[in-house]
């Protein structure tokens, strides 16, 4: 597997539009279209909050009852989230609109929203959205480019990765985008992430290597503890690297699996980093745990921690707040078997060994502590199961943005 430039468009048969419709913002383009040449089996997850977005009723109706996907209209700024029938009504006449102008069969056309929630989607900007994009289509690797900014809402950086790799001769590429900032928290997040890849593999693997993939990406991603209403991650296949088709889980399931969880680590982190008003990513490994459950749950108690969040922030190697975290997460473990360390580009240091601090050098730390991004390590000596969350810092930022995004 190689990493190269690229993403959504870095498969084959893909394209992608982009347009200004001005569904709220002003100035900027703000509605995306990403097309395949040929329908394509498709998968997906989404948001465990009981308040889903009309998009997430639509587009999971499509993956469980559609036999293909082959088109995505996606819009930032308003997300379509508690609006009744008229939300689904304008689910289906986005995809009739993409029907009428594209000749793609509406049953095939996913629709993704995000920003403001109970805001009624300007359906007539919508349509003209999609028939501005019509002659727009482009497979470069500048178009996805331009998609991934299209969707942005809070996100200050666009995020998208690619890799290819190599199927019994045959090359296949991998590429993503997604859009993540805000109301970001385990089980899926404000995030929109489409995938898409020209391999050609059965419709039941595909399905069963995402749910796998999710479970240690983007379930592990945390911002600010709240799960939005309109969490959606599309993966999209349309065979067109025409390697011959992936049944079993096999040597080339692996294969397409390890570049999958590649590219899906890649895109939580970089939402994890991006985490609005963030100055610094903070991951968090658990490592000697019992089970690979109590590591899952310890790493994402430390990395939704407020006051651990508020001290990376402050460069402060606070580490009671660490240990405080994983005493109520719910996990049985021995405090005083506990090592913890801080490590970054400026160095690695312990700061507790057995439970209790180490002469550790407080300058050493915040240096340490004051690096684009930070890991927490902690050794809990339970077992030989380890995890891996990631979030960001808290600043006064974050509070700033959210006060008034509304207005």
């Amino acid at each position: 597997m190689k990493v190269i430039e690229g993403g959504v468009t870095a498969s084959k048969g893909f394209k992608a539009a982009v347009c200004a419709a001005e569904i709220k913002y002003k100035g900027r383009t703000d509605m995306a279209a990403l097309v395949s040449d040929s329908p394509c089996k498709c998968a997906g997850t989404f948001t465990t909050n009981i308040v889903k977005a009309a998009p997430v009723i639509w587009d999971k109706n499509i993956v469980e009852n559609s036999e293909f996907g082959q088109a995505v209209i996606i819009n930032s700024g308003i997300a379509n989230a508690c609006t009744g029938e008229k939300g689904m009504q304008y689910c289906e006449e986005t995809a009739e609109a993409v029907e009428k102008a594209y000749g793609i069969n509406k049953d095939y056309v996913f629709v993704a929203s995000t920003g403001v929630i109970g805001m009624q989607i300007p359906i007539d900007r919508i349509c003209n959205g999609v028939n501005m994009m019509k002659d727009k289509f482009d497979y470069s690797l500048e178009a996805g480019t331009n998609a991934s900014k299209a969707i942005m809402t809070t996100d200050t950086v666009n995020k998208e990765v690619a890799v290819s790799f190599e199927i019994n001769g045959k090359e296949v590429h991998l590429g993503g985008m997604c859009k993540g900032s805000g109301m970001i928290h385990p089980n899926m997040c404000t995030m929109l992430g489409f995938v898409t890849s020209d391999i050609n593999i059965s419709k039941s693997l595909l399905k069963e290597a995402l749910s796998e993939s999710v479970k240690d990406t983007y379930n592990m991603v945390s911002v600010d503890g709240d799960t939005s209403t309109n969490d959606t991650v599309l993966l999209l296949a349309n065979g067109e690297a025409e390697n011959d088709e992936i049944t079993t889980k096999d040597e080339n399931y692996e294969k397409f699996l390890e570049a999958l969880n590649f590219v899906n680590t890649t895109l939580a982190k970089k939402i994890a980093g991006d985490g609005e008003g963030a100055t610094a990513l903070f991951e968090v490994k658990v490592v000697g745990a019992a089970s690979k459950e109590d590591a899952v749950t310890l790493s994402k108690s430390i990395v939704t921690s407020s006051l651990t969040k508020a001290a990376i922030y402050g460069h402060d190697a606070n580490w009671g707040r660490i240990l405080c975290a994983m005493g109520y997460s719910g996990v049985v473990f021995d405090p005083e078997k506990v090592d913890l360390f801080f490590e970054s580009a400026n160095g690695k240091i312990q700061i507790v060994k057995d439970g209790t601090a180490t002469d550790y050098s407080e300058e050493e730390a915040t240096k340490i502590l004051s690096a684009d991004a930070v890991t927490a390590i902690a050794d809990v000596k339970m077992g030989d199961k380890c995890a891996t969350a990631w979030g960001c810092d808290l600043t006064h930022e974050y509070v700033s943005i959210n006060a008034d995004y509304r207005s």
